[in-house]
């Protein structure tokens, strides 16, 4: 089954969990692509699309500038799901009405359900994430309520004869029981898809239109030794072999070790050229006097850019960047009129111009669990995809402050401690992403009869399944006061450690 056969395109109107909705459906085994709202009718049409879905979104849609659909997409004759805004916007241009709420609903709240092919299976209640200020009022002609809670009427609605359906709650988030299979009964019950497609798919599909999109032009790939670049490697060298030039910089900001695990492993694995290029005075020079996150960011992000430009002119006429930026990246350094988090270094960290035709980006639609999923499609083996995810601005994000090379190689060992440690009690195999970050913090401390001034450093580990959001892992005291001891005694300047228990959000994983 191709995956033109199976599309569901999902028009984004901003909201924060507009790339779950995406995630829910593949789950489906049904593929799909966000794409931006304004896209229009005849262009879905042109896609074959078997189904649409509108997103949530901050807006109100009775407010001046609102974004809105093209009304001709209900004229198309395919089923369309809109959730919370989505449902909302659709109710408004079909003649319906939307206005404010007297009571606001926010959180976990038991909807009443009745019968609907988007709810088979069910029982007649369902406990559901709501968000929202507004609310659908008098329904659009052939519309009925389908689920209604105390303070909302309408909590969803359908036109069974048009495929329309609405839900002003959230069913790609795990606080709404039964959400993805809300999403399932839509895509596969209403839209008709049969949930054929896999992961395998989306590799053969990107492998293909990276071969046809780049034919016998040349790449090179900013290859960090992490999962995304890794994989995004993987499928460039699938579609291009020699025409590929991974190149890795290491510029003095890795873990212990790192950089000669990285050349071991991709040095020899790969068909595709490797280079490794010494940059890290280059690096700590550009960093120095630099406390600012965002600045530290930027001035990594332009520095590999200038790296890649001159080696790509001693390999000569590259034409194509590669670059293995996953969703949460983009959507931290601002997607659309969506608020930035941080600037990513390969996202918002990039300068204004690069001398590159164009800069590729094969994995900026998926989660790290998916990146994952597709590095095994490619054979990639396990241990490699289930590294440990690491930034590209490397250990920069995780000195708070000013960074130097004595600042860093403190960091160095205390992360190895902590690894050594985790992985040695077997605490690794829960958590997700687990380091060591050297605060901006000094404190008085005592060491045999002497008063030290040293160095705090804060121990993260977190649980997550796609990055977006996370929760600190529970390890054991023992672990932890043994992660601990060993690193006041072994590394120099560092007399204090705290273990840090708050989630994403309203924390980032990353410390800067």
């Amino acid at each position: 089954m191709q995956e033109k056969e199976e599309l569901i395109l999902i028009l984004d109107f901003y909201g924060q969990y507009n790339q779950l909705i995406a995630r829910r459906v593949r789950e489906c085994n049904v593929y799909c692509e966000l794409v931006r709202y304004d896209i229009s009718a005849d262009e879905i049409k042109r896609r074959g699309a078997k189904g649409v879905i509108f997103t949530g979104g901050p807006a109100s849609v009775y407010a001046d500038g609102a974004p809105k659909c093209d009304p001709k997409i209900f004229e198309l004759g395919i089923p369309v799901l809109g959730i919370c805004y989505g449902m909302q916007m659709m109710t408004q241009t079909l003649g319906g009405e939307v206005k404010r709420a007297d009571k606001r609903e926010y959180g976990e709240t038991e909807v009443a359900l009745e019968s609907s092919v988007l709810f088979d299976g069910f029982g007649d209640k369902n406990v559901c994430l709501m968000s929202h200020t507004d609310f659908v009022g008098d329904l659009p002609d052939g519309f009925r309520t389908i689920a209604r809670t105390p303070s909302c009427p309408n909590a969803a609605i359908e036109n069974a004869e048009k495929k329309f359906y609405g839900i002003q709650f959230h069913p790609e988030v795990n606080n709404t029981v039964n959400g993805t299979a809300i999403i399932d009964n839509f895509v596969k019950k209403v839209c008709g898809c049969s949930g054929l497609w896999k992961m395998s798919a989306f590799a053969k599909e990107t492998v293909k239109a990276l071969r046809e999109k780049i034919g016998d032009g040349k790449a090179l790939c900013a290859l960090s030794g992490g999962v995304d670049s890794s994989v995004a490697a993987a499928l460039l060298n699938e579609a291009i072999g020699e025409n590929l030039t991974c190149i890795f910089v290491d510029h003095g900001l890795l873990r212990k070790n790192e950089g000669d695990e990285v050349e071991e492993i991709f040095g020899k694995r790969f068909k595709s050229k490797f280079i490794r290029v010494d940059a890290e005075e280059r690096f700590l020079s550009k960093l120095a006097g630099v406390e600012d996150p965002e600045k530290k960011r930027k001035i990594i992000g332009e520095e590999f850019i200038n790296v890649f430009e001159e080696e790509a002119k001693k390999i000569g006429s590259v034409d194509y960047l590669v670059q293995g930026t996953i969703y949460p990246d983009v959507v931290e350094s601002g997607k659309g009129n969506g608020a930035t988090i941080k600037s990513h270094h390969n996202v918002g960290g990039l300068p204004d111009h690069v001398d590159f035709r164009e800069i590729v980006e094969p994995l900026r639609d998926l989660f790290k669990d998916e990146v994952r999923a597709v590095g095994r499609e490619l054979g990639i083996p396990d241990k490699l995809v289930d590294r440990q995810p690491f930034p590209g601005p490397g250990l920069a994000i995780r000195v708070i402050g000013e960074v130097t090379k004595d600042k860093l190689d403190m960091l160095r060992d205390a992360d190895l401690i902590f690894r050594e440690e985790l992985e040695r009690d077997g605490v690794n195999r829960e958590a997700n992403q687990y380091f060591a970050a050297l605060t901006n913090v000094r404190s008085v401390g005592v060491m045999g009869d002497y008063r030290t001034y040293d160095y705090m450093i804060a121990l993260r580990c977190v649980t997550t399944v796609d990055f977006m959001t996370a929760t600190f892992t529970r390890v054991p005291y023992d672990t932890l006061e043994r992660v601990s001891a060993r690193i006041v005694n072994e590394v120099k300047h560092v007399n204090r450690v705290v273990y840090d228990i708050t989630g994403k959000p309203p924390a980032t994983i990353e410390y800067e």
